[in-house]
């Protein structure tokens, strides 16, 4: 076994977080949508001769374009497409390259590029196994922690830094050494990730066809150069990356409001993606998946190899369709201020309490605020698309009745024990509505 396999062993050992029985899958929330959409072209065109060479051309894009994480065991994928056998780890990571960035819309690129790329936005989607619910966790960019031993692509190593903000360990390696570094922090088992650079955030954006967002009070920022007036706007494209980036003018002007900022557009995109507006609409299925795919060919969205299959993709995306949004949550790392001022800490002990409920698959709880950073309030609470009416074809034939469930019984089911976070634990669910706040 490599040492990263031993050191794999030693965590699951300790927290067995998300493992999966026998299998060995904007900005980043709009990532999730990007590998969502190459999950939908898979569907959309595996019928004939035609669909299937461009399933496969397809594949072979993102596999040809798809990184290793050390250690991995891709595996063999079952003969059937069903939902992926238990949990789901993935890291989900949004970067500051320059590369291939449109310079009217990022000129600094074009005056102080250092050739260096950050993990700007870093985020673990854990999805449980059954019950399916879904936590979504962010990690602050100043976050000052470990950065393991990585690879450096080229046979070699890194050495291993004790103290380092978490936003620099993808220039020191790429997406493995990314995950090497969460991996580190919180002991879980990382299977799946993904990156994206801003002109995919852009474009996956228009794909979507806009995200709605809303904001408490009129919000400006000449750093990202957004400014909108208080109540519901609509944003995609530019618009929408200026504001997934905005921490000027909004909370305390922090990274903590940045991250409660982008949150808000991940639960509104959440909603959006359960509606008719998206998911009965195959047009606009169809123009995510091929925008995905342009994002993969222009080198500005990377899988990693265990993801970078359709079939794993379309395992992923069964298991998460119909989880609802109550149970599907975005929280932020727990830290607390550096004595500088200037940085965060990670607060271990306060992350264990979410950690460990995960590993044993029971629901969270949260007490704390939506935000860290006080730059989101709730306001209100979202309704849950109705479940599909019955069809004709489904209802059993004329005289025939339909076999009885054996789960249903007339017995009342246990109640459901959560596990209430601790208060430094921001966040808030897919359920909650939330606007942006102006900067106090």
């Amino acid at each position: 076994m490599s040492a990263r396999s031993d050191a794999r062993a030693s965590r699951r050992h300790r927290r067995p977080v998300a493992r999966h029985g026998v299998l060995t899958s904007p900005n980043p929330f709009v990532q999730v949508l990007t590998v969502l959409g190459v999950m939908v072209l898979v569907v959309a065109i595996s019928a004939g001769a035609v669909g299937a060479f461009a399933v496969w051309d397809a594949s072979r894009s993102v596999v040809d374009n798809s990184v290793a994480l050390e250690g991995d065991d891709v595996g063999q994928l079952p003969p059937t497409i069903g939902e992926i056998e238990g949990g789901v780890n993935m890291l989900i990571v949004g970067t500051d390259s320059c590369e291939g960035q449109d310079l009217a819309l990022f000129p600094r690129c074009g005056i102080d590029d250092d050739g260096l790329e950050r993990n700007d936005v870093t985020m673990l989607v854990h999805i449980s196994d059954e019950p399916r619910r879904v936590t979504v966790v962010s990690f602050p960019r100043d976050m000052v922690v470990p950065i393991p031993s990585c690879p450096d692509g080229e046979g070699g190593r890194h050495s291993a830094m004790s103290a380092q903000m978490i936003n620099v360990s993808y220039g020191y390696g790429g997406l493995p050494c990314t995950v090497l570094t969460v991996e580190e922090l919180t002991g879980i088992d990382i299977q799946f990730a993904a990156s994206i650079r801003w002109t995919g955030v852009i474009n996956m954006s228009d794909a979507i066809g806009g995200v709605d967002v809303c904001v408490s009070e009129d919000i400006s920022d000449r750093h990202t150069g957004l400014s909108l007036t208080a109540g519901t706007h609509t944003l995609q494209g530019a618009e929408a990356l200026q504001f997934l980036r905005i921490r000027h003018g909004i909370g305390d002007g922090s990274d903590l409001a940045r991250i409660s900022n982008q949150q808000q557009f991940m639960s509104s995109m959440v909603r959006k993606l359960q509606s008719d507006a998206v998911l009965a609409n195959p047009q606009a299925l169809f123009n995510i998946a091929t925008t995905a795919l342009q994002q993969v060919n222009s080198k500005q969205l990377q899988l990693s190899e265990s993801l970078a299959s359709p079939t794993r993709m379309v395992q992923i995306a069964m298991a998460v369709k119909d989880v609802p949004f109550s149970d599907i949550n975005f929280l932020q790392y727990p830290t607390y201020y550096a004595p500088d001022g200037l940085r965060v800490m990670p607060n271990t002990d306060s992350a264990a309490t979410l950690f460990d409920a995960l590993a044993n698959n029971q629901p969270i709880q949260l007490t704390g605020d939506a935000s860290q950073g006080y730059g989101v309030e709730v306001v209100g609470e979202a309704e849950q698309p109705a479940a599909p009416t019955p069809t004709e074809a489904d209802a059993a034939p004329e005289g025939e009745q339909p076999a009885p469930d054996p789960a249903a019984t007339d017995a009342t089911p246990p109640a459901t024990e959560y596990v209430e976070l601790p208060s430094d634990i921001a966040g808030s669910s897919a359920a909650q509505v939330t606007c942006t706040v102006a900067e106090r």
